[in-house]
């Protein structure tokens, strides 16, 4: 697959980058390579050889939700704020 001027253009664009007559140059054969590359990739025999998905041995660790009674009711922490407002903490207004 040839990759024309026209194309890197076209890429920039869609990736809002803006690039130089000379950036454009010297662009094209690097990626003219990295796609023939990828293309010998086509070709090679996968027969029999399972698709990864995950290179590392990794999975999700759960762990059962406990619910632990707090050291502090709500009344008690309440108590401890400079002002409150309808069972809540007021604070100053940020925005």
């Amino acid at each position: 697959m040839e990759i024309t001027r026209e194309d890197l253009k076209h890429l920039a664009d869609l990736s809002n980058f803006s690039m130089s007559d000379e950036e454009l140059d010297s662009l094209q054969p690097d990626l003219q390579k990295i796609v023939g590359y990828i293309s010998e990739l086509g070709e090679l025999n996968t027969d029999g050889v399972e698709p990864t998905y995950q290179v590392f041995e990794m999975e999700n660790v759960w762990r059962d939700d406990e619910i632990k009674e707090m050291e502090a009711d709500r009344e008690a922490l309440l108590n401890l704020t400079v002002e409150e407002k309808e069972n809540q903490i007021k604070v100053p207004k940020v925005l």
